[in-house]
């Protein structure tokens, strides 16, 4: 079996998801090959010949590559599908972006969102918002595949030498034109990866007081903030912090959930975390029956106090 991984990057670096999605690859077993498509993306394809389980690292180095754009990156992808039987990508906004129009293009059903690998033909992923999980037997030849990074432990980043190859890619599709992004700056660890989360829910009554009362929490445990879908949807927190079903799967080491009831598609995006504290004035609130830990109070009152007790 031969497997491409599509990475996903930065032009400079692989992004932690990649790892990931390598790992997934790797209980399929086979030949892993990495695919990084961007614009002076050497660095990147550095990286990836140095995971650990790589065999080979293609390198399309072009223009219209330097912001993965779907008809672009699908184009690419659609030109080597045929030396493949797994095409692979994290479950992200970039594998979610290209991927389905990979698979459309090819006339095979997308298998989405994988937690677990059974066999070369067989996946399990989650449906239902994450309350049930779905055995799928693909048998497509060619089978398109994008994978929750949340549920592999990623692949190790140094270890590996594999050999790079420049490939020559189609010409622009000419589809879509990159015209600008908008991107949150934060001196905080990014959501999607940090080791610990802190994320605020319509509890807390005001974007004024979601600042105030969790920022210091969170600057204490070096945290990313995250936030239910009510609280942004309330002008509490930007889109991007937003941890759900319709928002960024985290499954962090710790989990701070304040102020959060605990919505079944809240906690479709958070209960995998190792250890989830709950604090809620609601003792008969969803989110206690999945924390390892709750504080049933006034939650300002309680976060207060637990900042003063980490010093």
């Amino acid at each position: 079996m031969n497997i491409l991984v599509i990475a996903e990057h930065d032009n400079a670096a692989l992004r932690p998801a990649t790892l990931n999605t390598i790992a997934a690859a790797s209980r399929i077993g086979g030949d892993i090959t990495v695919l990084v498509a961007g614009r002076g993306c050497a660095a990147a394809a550095s990286a990836a010949a140095a995971v650990a389980g790589v065999t080979k690292v293609l390198v399309a180095d072009a223009p219209q590559f330097e912001h993965a754009l779907a008809e672009d990156v699908a184009a690419l992808v659609l030109t080597l599908a045929a030396g493949y039987t797994h095409l692979l990508a994290p479950a992200s906004s970039f594998g979610k972006n290209f991927m389905p129009r990979v698979a459309a293009l090819l006339d095979v059903a997308q298998v989405s969102d994988i937690v677990a690998v059974e066999s070369a033909d067989t996946f399990v992923r989650p449906i239902y918002a994450g309350n049930a999980l779905a055995t799928v037997q693909s048998r497509d030849a060619t089978k398109v595949i994008t994978v929750r990074a949340t549920a592999f432990d990623p692949a190790p980043a140094a270890g590996g030498s594999a050999a790079v190859e420049a490939i020559q890619p189609p010409a622009a599709t000419g589809l879509a034109t990159f015209v600008s992004q908008e991107l949150s700056k934060s001196v905080r660890p990014e959501l999607g990866s940090a080791r610990v989360v802190v994320s605020g829910g319509r509890g807390l009554g005001s974007g004024e007081a979601y600042h105030s009362v969790l920022e210091p929490l969170a600057d204490k445990l070096g945290a990313a903030l995250g936030a239910s879908r009510a609280a942004v949807d309330s002008g509490y927190a930007p889109n991007d912090y937003q941890v759900g079903q319709t928002g960024k799967i985290v499954a962090p080491d710790l989990y701070i959930a304040v102020g959060l009831s605990g919505a079944i598609q809240h906690l479709a995006g958070m209960k995998e975390s190792k250890v989830i504290v709950a604090i809620n004035k609601d003792a008969d609130a969803p989110i206690f029956q999945v924390a390892d830990y709750g504080l049933v109070g006034d939650l300002f009152e309680l976060v207060p106090k637990l900042v003063a007790e980490l010093g």
